[in-house]
């Protein structure tokens, strides 16, 4: 390993960040980006920054509809959550939200410069508030609104 490689630098420090804050999730995804650096796997970095925020997607989908699927969350909850304004309110709220995410892929992907800011951001987040990385798309959708871009 070429410890003189900035990018190899950035993706340790990252990897330190997410070791301090106890972040698992940026811990692992970053020593596996680490791997496929290093490895003859480098050569299939286009296909996962192509296909890697489509993937991961849909493995958040999953997660998030697996108690409809499993029935842990029974189809007359579903039906009751149109019924109470709180489930109203958490609907209106997870449209804009995906919205935001939408704006931010857009932004991400014509500007991608600012996807290291917003990943810094993400891991100081989790490192100093106690957050959880699931920011960056709802920031950059942000950063999209500030600087008026999609």
């Amino acid at each position: 390993m070429n410890f003189s490689d900035p990018t190899l630098l950035i993706l340790l420090g990252l990897a330190a960040l997410g070791i301090l804050s106890h972040n698992n999730t940026v811990t692992v995804a970053i020593l596996v980006l680490l791997i496929i650096r290093l490895t003859p796997m480098e050569q299939y970095f286009p296909w996962v920054e192509k296909q890697g925020l489509t993937i991961g997607i849909i493995i958040l989908t999953i997660g998030v509809m697996a108690p409809i699927a499993s029935g842990t969350l029974s189809a007359s909850t579903v039906l009751h959550s149109f019924l109470h304004w709180k489930s109203l309110l958490a609907i209106v709220i997870g449209v804009a939200v995906s919205w935001l995410g939408g704006r931010g892929v857009s932004l991400m992907s014509s500007q991608p410069s600012v996807v290291a800011g917003l990943l810094v951001g993400t891991v100081l987040g989790v490192a100093l508030f106690r957050g959880v990385p699931v920011g960056p798309l709802i920031a950059a959708g942000l950063l999209s609104l500030l600087v008026g871009k999609t």
